[in-house]
């Protein structure tokens, strides 16, 4: 407050003195502090506190609501769109079927499922496309994926699953057939997404094309041929009914084997047609019942052997999806497995189990037998089975010492082991002060292959299997590593020796042929080898343990060259070696692991092994190994314990010493001469009890 003064020339406009009021206005500013105030102690919260969110809008709650959905669904259709890719659903469910041939053309086994080319719905008459929709899915062209009455109807009659066909090609094309509720929200989803990727017709296309339909056949071309011998196009209504029928349980109602309960399921398929208005009532009585006409359209194949078996998967990894039948020729030699399979079926394995495997020096495998009965065991024991393949390993081990620098006339000491935990023995306690590396080799010793085993060191022992292909484990500083307790496939053993043999490792074995290397292939990937002394030293080894050594039941009159091997208790017996351009693997035991009575690799597995070469290389009236020119006589074996056989010739005879006396029998001679304290006795033949 100031006085007036009259004086004073300021014209500004003054306020004037309202005599009431304005309140509201008062309030209103009042009301937008309170608001400021407001933001500024909401801001001051966080988002783990509860008055962050209580004081949220609705307006806000729905606006953030529907981003996060559409977030979701972002998120499910880019995930839809990495495990369920479109394109699968263009693919058959079943491999399709596959022709194998040997490497002359023969077909020798035929597998996979029976699956023709996709149908158009442009193509097929309308009583086909009725016939289905009337059964599987009424309202396929007018729901989107998932029809809501018919899962209701489901749910209230307990009749029917309530799965369109948008929703069967869903499962199976992409799905597992696992029944949760997982499984079917995953169902509807993708039903969902193949509505909006594909037209009805694509859909129904794809469905007709890969459904399954019993008998191993896979789509309506398929099974249209297969069980009334003509193409879909040409199906008559009463025919198209009954194949709609089959889709609910396919081998319950597979005509072939059930034609009343096809016949049942036909009618209700007419019935449903009548119902939708496709055919009359007078039409559905008028319809004969379907005849069937089943025809060979192949011959008369196996669908599977022991090396379609090995071979099959190989070859699915490089073929294309597809609906057209697969033709490939392997490397599998017809001749060389008629005589495989002839050889093992003569040969008197009582009740053990054989497997052989024949391939060329560069891994193709021309002949293969798995067991004794592929019908009544299809388990593959030359690639399937892990055994331990006993004096075969010790190969490796002399390798290792020729290229560290022994030599094949070096000695080494064959007298007991008397020191550390593990004290391997040789047989019938036969020792000596000194054995050359080749003797030790060809007689199979154990106490030398042991001591050499330590002298160059297990870690270049395995690294020498290891470059030869052996992927078995090998633990360092095993000791019993040097006698071949390891376990490994035949396949993989035979491999090695047929690196051994082309001096270049390591050896894939291959079921398909393989072209020449490019250059670059040659370039990135070189193959490993020996020098050629250390080669000649090694095949010089090899060819005495076959020609005056454990192995000589299995001798040629040419250069051959192999290893027998026998394992604890006469569990394992293996012969594999190599002569001409085959490398050759037989092994019998049996399934259980238990002892064979007394077989050893130098009897019946080299016996299988001479005669397989013997046919395979044509060697005619092969005789008996010449003599050895070493004056103490041909070496015996050192690795078979007391009370096993010792081989006596090519001819099956074989001579068993025990505490009792001993005893003389040759194969397939049904008596056996018995000399102990009482004389010579003359009696049935047994075969050989197991060692104690």
């Amino acid at each position: 407050m100031r006085p007036l003064d009259e004086d004073d020339d300021d014209d500004l406009p003054r306020p004037r003195v309202s005599g009431t009021p304005a309140y509201d206005d008062w309030d209103a500013k009042l009301g937008l502090v309170d608001e400021v105030l407001a933001g500024a102690e909401k801001q001051r919260l966080r988002w783990w506190q509860r008055g962050y969110w209580r004081k949220r809008s609705k307006l806000w709650w729905s606006g953030r609501g529907l981003l996060a959905s559409f977030a979701i669904l972002a998120l499910l259709v880019g995930w839809l769109t990495v495990t369920a890719p479109l394109s699968k659903s263009l693919e058959p469910i079943a491999p399709p079927q596959v022709t194998l041939l040997a490497s002359d053309g023969t077909p020798i086994a035929r597998q996979g499922a029976i699956v023709e080319a996709p149908v158009k719905v442009s193509d097929l008459p309308p009583h086909v496309v009725e016939a289905f929709i009337a059964i599987e899915d009424r309202r396929f062209y007018s729901h989107w994926g998932i029809d809501p009455r018919g899962i209701a109807r489901a749910a209230w009659t307990g009749y029917g699953g309530g799965s369109t066909i948008t929703q069967q090609l869903a499962k199976f094309t992409f799905l597992t057939p696992e029944q949760s509720l997982t499984r079917k929200a995953r169902e509807a989803l993708i039903a969902l997404w193949l509505e909006s990727w594909l037209t009805k017709d694509e859909i129904l296309e794809r469905y007709l094309s890969n459904a399954y339909f019993g008998d191993n056949q896979y789509g309506l071309r398929a099974a249209s041929l297969h069980y009334f011998y003509r193409q879909p196009e040409k199906l008559r209504p009463e025919q198209a009914a009954m194949l709609a029928g089959l889709l609910q349980a396919p081998s319950r109602y597979a005509p072939t084997k059930h034609y009343d309960k096809a016949k049942k399921r036909m009618e209700l398929v007419v019935q449903s047609m009548v119902d939708e208005g496709y055919l009359t009532a007078a039409e559905a009585r008028a319809l004969p019942d379907p005849r069937i006409d089943v025809r060979t359209r192949d011959d008369n194949l196996p669908t599977g052997t022991y090396f379609a078996d090995w071979a099959l998967p190989l070859a699915r990894e490089g073929l294309e999806a597809g609906y057209s039948q697969q033709v490939l020729t392997t490397t599998l030699d017809s001749k060389l497995q008629a005589l495989a399979s002839r050889i093992v079926a003569r040969a008197p394995l009582g009740g053990a189990q054989v497997a052989l495997v024949a391939m060329r020096r560069n891994g193709e495998v021309v002949a293969m037998v798995g067991g004794r009965d592929y019908a009544k065991s299809p388990f593959n024991r030359a690639t399937q089975a892990r055994r331990q393949p006993g004096s075969t390993f010790k190969t490796f081990v002399y390798l290792t010492a020729l290229e560290e620098g022994w030599e094949p006339d070096d000695a080494i000491p064959n007298t007991p082991v008397t020191q550390g935990s593990y004290r391997p023995g040789n047989a019938r306690e036969q020792y000596s002060a000194q054995i050359t590396l080749e003797d030790a080799f060809a007689s199979s010793s154990n106490v030398a292959a042991f001591r050499l085993f330590q002298a160059v060191g297990s870690d270049k022992v395995i690294r020498t299997a290891r470059r030869l292909g052996i992927t078995a484990p090998m633990a360092e500083g095993d000791p019993s590593l040097a006698l071949g307790t390891t376990s490994m496939t035949l396949m993989e053993l035979t491999a090695a020796y047929a690196g051994i043999a082309a001096n270049a490792y390591p050896v894939e074995p291959h079921a398909f042929p393989r072209g020449e290397r490019s250059w670059w292939e040659w370039m990135t990937t070189p193959s490993k080898s020996m020098s050629s002394a250390t080669h000649e030293d090694l095949e010089g080894m090899l060819r005495a343990a076959i020609n005056r050594g454990t192995g000589r039941r299995a001798a040629l009159p040419i250069a051959n060259f192999g290893k027998t091997g026998t394992t604890q208790d006469y569990r394992d017996a293996l012969f594999v070696g190599y002569a001409g351009d085959l490398v050759v693997g037989v092994w019998i035991g049996k399934d259980d692991n238990t002892p064979l009575a007394g077989v050893t690799g130098g009897s019946l597995p080299a016996r299988i092994w001479r005669d397989f070469m013997s046919g395979a290389l044509r060697i005619e009236g092969a005789p008996a190994p010449a003599d050895t020119p070493d004056p103490e006589g041909p070496v015996q074996p050192l690795d078979v314990i007391e009370g096993g056989e010792i081989p006596l010739g090519q001819d099956g005879t074989s001579l068993k010493v025990d505490e009792n006396g001993v005893s003389l029998r040759q194969d397939g001679v049904p008596v056996e001469v018995r000399v102990d304290e009482g004389g010579v006795v003359v009696r049935p033949a047994a075969a050989p009890t197991s060692p104690p």
